[in-house]
């Protein structure tokens, strides 16, 4: 129930949502979205993807086969990738929000500068609204809290909306039951 109110949530404001039960299956479905959507190594089809547990346990070499794929993010190679990966903490189901301690800069660069974001949350991370949130944040470990609601939008003084201008116009949610139990 709570899943599905997210998904509503995070669909109404554009973004896309999908759930796997296996960090296989999502690793499977992440790669086949990049080569999907032209993953090169080259500026603007390049990804990167911030150190998080979700990698834990991974078989890197099969991933860093993938040209295009960098795993040292740094602002320069963020600014030139078009897509983001990582792993966020919590999902408000009341907004179809995202939450991530982004203390570390690599969580924030990848998240912000690519045109397409890919957040890996672990499905027991949804939480019901900003409250349960606020009480599951650590104030000592946590300077820097990010919150996402679907991709980059403005609008300018007549109403004419802009999607992708100060952050991704693309956000791609993936839960994993694996990451943190199925709700």
């Amino acid at each position: 129930m709570i899943y599905e109110q997210f998904k509503a949530r995070a669909e109404g404001v554009s973004a896309e949502v999908y759930r796997f039960a296996t960090k296989k299956a999502a690793l499977d479905f992440v790669i086949g979205f990049l080569q999907e959507e032209g993953l090169a190594d080259m500026p603007q089809q390049s990804a990167l993807w911030a150190e998080c547990a979700f990698l834990d346990g991974v078989d890197r070499d099969v991933i860093q086969g993938l040209a295009g794929l960098k795993f040292a993010v740094t602002r320069e190679l963020a600014s030139e990738a078009r897509f983001g990966i990582s792993q966020m903490e919590w999902a408000l189901a009341d907004t179809g929000s995202l939450a991530q301690n982004s203390t570390t800069i690599e969580q924030r660069l990848v998240s912000s500068l690519p045109a397409i974001h890919i957040a890996l949350v672990p499905t027991s991370g949804i939480l019901p609204d900003m409250p349960a949130l606020l009480s599951r944040v650590q104030p000592k470990e946590c300077a820097y809290l990010a919150m996402i609601t679907g991709p980059s939008r403005t609008a300018d003084i007549e109403r004419v909306l802009t999607i992708g201008v100060h952050g991704p116009e693309r956000l791609v949610i993936i839960f994993v039951d694996e990451l943190g139990g199925a709700i």
